[in-house]
């Protein structure tokens, strides 16, 4: 079975006891954050190597690493092969780092995109149009309603109601 499969068999189980999920979920945060503080210490240090190298590297299990490779993956530059990854498989995380910082916006992980190295990366006005950015793209307008006899908006020049709003 691959590491992914492994690792989402144990974080999404749904059977485990809730208690021990939020205990588990509170402690991978934890080492999914150091991480993240070395990777934003330099952030243009290409780090490359195995999923078990990497796992050592940052004290994790090869497991926990399989999580932070799939939660990282969408804010690489080159996404790496997550689907079938196993211990020794070449992986990257070489990340963009708008893309991650959004990410993190996105993701509602506010311990991780206020970590203090983002302010060495990007100044205070980039992080707030990022962060805006990144909060309008979730958001829908709505148009205002177009009445029945109302001109249709496609441009005919019919009321709405003999044109698009058959």
């Amino acid at each position: 079975m691959a590491l992914l499969q492994e690792w989402q068999k144990i974080a999404y189980n749904e059977k485990t006891n809730k208690g021990e999920l939020q205990r588990f979920w509170q402690n991978y945060f934890l080492l999914e954050k150091s991480v993240y503080e070395k990777l934003l210490t330099n952030p243009d240090e290409k780090v490359e190597g195995t999923v078990k190298e990497l796992a050592e590297k940052y004290g994790l299990s090869t497991l926990e690493m399989a999580g932070f490779l799939d939660g990282i993956n969408d804010s690489l530059v080159t996404p790496n092969p997550i689907e079938e990854m196993e211990e020794d498989t070449k992986v990257s995380l070489a990340f963009d780092k708008e893309k991650l910082y959004k990410n993190m916006v996105d993701a509602k992980a506010d311990w991780l995109y206020e970590l203090p190295m983002w302010d060495e990366i990007f100044d205070a006005e980039t992080k707030k149009a990022l962060y805006l950015e990144q909060k309008k793209s979730g958001t829908v307008i709505v148009g205002k309603k177009v009445g029945r006899n109302d001109p249709c908006p496609c441009g005919s020049g019919k009321k709405y109601k003999f044109c698009c709003g058959k």
